[in-house]
């Protein structure tokens, strides 16, 4: 995503972003696997996580080793099944075909639980609430404070992302050639631009929607229950809080109670 971002602000004139990847579901059903994906990781010893670059769920740092709070959480997990985590980034708009092809064993990256996710792969309970915000130049901000103003735009925005669905289900125009602004994730939003931050001419101004987070596995797998109870017990013991504390979400942390709700 990172990349991409860069991408489009070069060439795009004003701006350019992609967004990340909303609804709740555990996925259950569809072409079910006879074989458990539990044992299928361990008896291969790796965990394979289709990811993109996104900060902060999964960055490389100085060394190139990716890290992040999905990055750090899906470490943990890959270790808790006695196997290696091994990150693949993946175009996300290929993640459902990725998933199914077993080219990757889960899609761990910021993912919105929309209803194409939901029915297509296994997925977790939430474990981050999220939003989708626009994003425009700071020297124009003032004139794009609703959704009414936003009419004359052009977005850019990832395919197959939650932000392209936001977009286009208002009406919006969006295209990566002469985008003047971007809906993306408020985590990488608050990640990326900004003071301080390589972006600093741009900002964000409304979010479009509230949205959660979810890990998702194939179709029957049962790695997305084991997923949950893991996640449970990282909230518990306080490895989740301490996580999210160091890569600054964990304002957007869902409860175990939460999650049940």
């Amino acid at each position: 995503m990172k990349k991409m971002l860069a991408m489009l602000l070069t060439a795009a004139m004003t701006l350019g972003m992609l967004a990340g990847c909303g609804s709740k579901d555990s996925g259950e059903g569809g072409n079910a696997s006879s074989e458990s994906d539990k044992a299928y990781v361990q008896d291969k010893g790796t965990l394979v996580i289709g990811i993109t670059d996104f900060e902060p769920m999964d960055y490389k740092d100085e060394n190139g080793d990716w890290i992040g709070f999905d990055a750090d959480m899906a470490k943990a997990f890959a270790e808790s099944l006695g196997v290696e985590a091994e990150f693949v980034e993946i175009d996300w708009d290929n993640k459902i075909l990725e998933l199914d092809g077993k080219t990757i064993d889960c899609v761990w990256n910021g993912m919105t639980l929309t209803d194409e996710v939901t029915s297509s792969m296994a997925c977790t309970d939430a474990y981050l609430n999220n939003a989708q915000v626009v994003v425009v130049p700071k020297d124009v901000a003032d004139k794009y404070q609703d959704e009414d103003s936003l009419a004359d735009l052009n977005f850019a925005v990832e395919a197959g992302s939650a932000g392209e669905a936001e977009v286009s289900a208002r009406g919006l125009n969006y295209t990566a050639v002469t985008a003047q602004a971007a809906v993306i994730d408020s985590l990488m939003a608050a990640a990326m631009i900004g003071e301080g931050t390589s972006y600093a001419d741009l900002t964000y101004t409304i979010s479009l929607n509230t949205e959660e987070y979810g890990v998702g596995f194939r179709q029957g797998s049962d790695l997305a229950e084991e997923l949950n109870a893991f996640f449970d017990q990282s909230y518990e013991d306080g490895t989740m809080a301490a996580c999210a504390e160091q890569y600054g979400v964990q304002a957007a942390l869902v409860s175990a109670d939460s999650a049940e709700e």
